[in-house]
């Protein structure tokens, strides 16, 4: 499956477009920002003090000489950046010297670049939680939809697969609606990534094999999923067995559309996605790529604490093609 992240590498390098790193200090995203201009993956901007981002590089012998470096204490449109933030929340009671306060905030100002144009897509979460990169996005760029939720998607690279895991990292416990707006949009961004969705709802049950109000859930946001997109391949409620292999799906559900060849997972909580996407990772030896957010006017992308430089490069192409195509 490294072909598929090859791929999406080659149609970055094909229009380049600006990311900013608002983690300008941190040694991976330094490491990182090299490899992707040397690639010519995107532009870089570094957010964060210019002479502790040039005195780190040099400590790890990294070159970042094509990468632009911003500070916020010194950058030339830090008024106009804060004002604009206050007529965004000033609804909220927020005073202009709170937002002044707020553009100092590394990720806040980085997002804010995001907005004003002076970059394409944001990659963050090296050293911080999902919520501080989640946050400014929902103030600043705001969802796609009003009282649309924000959620998030891994490409899951296996040795000889490649599947989609949603929501894993964002929305805690999604209600039925929600659970349909989560299905929908992984099979729209499967699609915009060159996969044809076959889109999974699991659960604990397979086609009524148990009842619990957990299972109605999964019923009901299925059903949804199916009135909204007829076009779909999608099933459920069903357990991952039978999800992935066609005998069980055979015998637990002769009459399922996927055949026991879903590659598009949704998990019915947070919970379940998150500990089913990392032991995948671990045990399977899968390349988790993401979290990819999803639901934003534009490209903001979370990190795993525990990323590695080759995760930040892939985020990074794939932000970039998410780019593009806004």
């Amino acid at each position: 499956m490294k072909e598929f992240m090859n791929n999406i590498k080659a149609k970055a390098k094909q229009n380049p477009k600006t990311i900013v790193f608002p983690e300008g200090t941190e040694e991976r995203i330094l490491r990182a920002a090299e490899k992707i201009i040397q690639q010519g993956i995107a532009g870089v901007i570094l957010i964060g003090d210019e002479n502790e981002i040039k005195s780190k590089a040099n400590e790890l012998g990294v070159n970042i000489e094509y990468a632009k470096i911003i500070n916020p204490n010194t950058f030339e449109k830090f008024d106009e950046y804060a004002n604009a933030f206050f007529e965004m929340r000033k609804h909220k009671g927020i005073t202009l010297e709170q937002a002044k306060e707020t553009m100092s905030n590394l990720t806040y100002f980085g997002t804010m670049l995001v907005h004003m144009g002076e970059a394409d897509g944001l990659v963050s979460g090296s050293t911080h939680s999902t919520a501080d990169t989640v946050r400014p996005a929902l103030q600043i760029i705001k969802t796609k939809e009003e009282f649309h939720k924000v959620s998030s998607f891994f490409f899951m690279l296996l040795e000889d697969k490649l599947l989609i895991f949603a929501d894993c990292a964002i929305i805690i416990d999604p209600d039925v609606k929600t659970l349909a707006e989560i299905a929908i949009d992984t099979a729209n961004n499967a699609r915009k990534f060159g996969i044809n969705p076959k889109v999974a709802m699991l659960s604990f049950s397979t086609k009524g094999s148990a009842k619990h109000a957990f299972v109605d859930k999964v019923i009901e946001a299925t059903a949804l999923v199916k009135e909204k997109m007829p076009d779909l391949i999608v099933d459920g409620e069903m357990q991952v067995d039978a999800a992935l292999v066609p005998h069980i799906c055979e015998k637990k559900c002769k009459d399922c559309d996927l055949k026991g060849d879903a590659n598009v997972l949704i998990f019915p909580d947070l919970q379940s996605g998150n500990i089913a996407y990392k032991l995948v990772e671990r045990l399977a030896k899968a390349n988790a790529v993401g979290p990819i957010l999803q639901g934003l006017n534009k490209p903001v992308n979370d990190l795993s604490r525990g990323c590695s430089v080759q995760d930040v490069i892939d985020v990074t192409a794939i932000t970039v093609v998410e780019a593009q195509g806004a």
